[in-house]
């Protein structure tokens, strides 16, 4: 689309984001939360021989007992390892912003799931594994912090630039509830374009609600740019998918064309190069919070709604 109506729409988004201030509840906000957040890089790389022991007990799980005591001590004295270090201190010298971060977000988690426990956070440093750069079990949540160092880092000159978009801290706490919504959200056994699409809406939607500060662009991973592009081409989406019959297809290639994480949606148009990934995705998340504006349901009733209820009760109208 233009660059004229791009400034024009940025500015009205601007204005309309001042005027319509997030307000977390006092039942949220003032909801006591124990966090226990642990720096394994920290300590591990800062560690004496002496000290292993006494750190293998703490961390039990991230030592396999099939490698003996001089693996880590060579990885101490790797300098990939002590550059990696080195980088993450470098951007992540305390976690103050971010343990503020995950206390809200788990907050926001236990008013809605007041069943869930709050995990135990540890970060560390993954050999940059950016495709697992937050692993969440039932009681821990891992987080390798070498995967934020910002998209135009060095670590990541080998890597996809739609990819080293993410890897930056302010996506941090957008991953980790990503990684919360995947315990919850089950995948459709069907390979119906519309169930895939709800699904990932479904997603969204809960960032919508656990994350209500972080902006709708670092919630999907677009760049308000092209978060921006969505928003106004989302009729002209919308009629592509209707005319093409795509909705309740299981063509299987659906996927990569407008679901996964690409440079771009796949179309077959011109247009193809200025729009978005995940184009699927963002109107999966429209269509669910059509949903949500005229049903009231719980997060939880939500999640367990099939996709096609959610559809044919949502009313959507993409936005013209």
């Amino acid at each position: 689309m233009k660059k004229e109506i791009i400034i024009i729409l940025v500015g009205i988004l601007t204005i309309s984001s001042c005027k319509n201030e997030v307000k977390i509840s006092k039942d949220i906000s003032e909801n006591e939360l124990n966090l226990r957040v642990s720096r394994f890089d920290r300590e591990f790389a800062e560690s004496t021989p002496k000290e292993l022991p006494n750190l293998k007990q703490k961390y039990s799980f991230l030592f396999p007992e099939q490698y003996p005591d001089s693996v880590w001590y060579s990885k101490q004295q790797d300098s990939l390892q002590m550059e990696l270090y080195k980088e993450v201190m470098a951007v992540f010298s305390d976690l103050e912003s971010e343990t503020q971060e995950l206390e809200l977000l788990f907050k926001h988690i236990q008013y809605y799931f007041p069943k869930y426990q709050v995990p135990w956070v540890i970060t560390l440093i993954s050999d940059v594994d950016y495709q697992n750069r937050v692993i969440l079990t039932d009681s821990i949540l891992l987080i390798g912090l070498d995967n934020y160092l910002g998209e135009d880092h060095r670590f990541y000159g080998g890597i996809d630039r739609y990819v080293a978009a993410g890897l930056d801290k302010n996506n941090l706490i957008s991953d980790v509830t990503s990684a919360f919504s995947n315990k919850l959200i089950s995948y459709p056994k069907d390979r119906v374009f519309l169930a895939q699409m709800i699904y990932y809406g479904k997603e969204l939607y809960l960032k919508d609600m656990l994350i209500p500060l972080v902006s709708d662009a670092i919630k999907i991973g677009y760049s308000e740019e092209d978060l921006l592009w969505a928003e106004a081409n989302e009729e002209q989406i919308w009629r592509y998918f209707i005319e093409n019959e795509l909705l309740y297809s299981t063509d299987y290639k659906l996927s990569p064309r407008f679901l996964d994480p690409a440079p771009f949606s796949k179309f077959g148009l011109e247009l193809d190069n200025e729009s978005p990934g995940k184009i699927g995705r963002y109107m999966g998340w429209q269509i669910v919070r059509s949903f949500m504006e005229n049903n009231e349901l719980s997060l939880s009733q939500l999640i367990a709604l099939p996709a096609d209820d959610i559809f044919k009760r949502s009313k959507y109208k993409p936005r013209k």
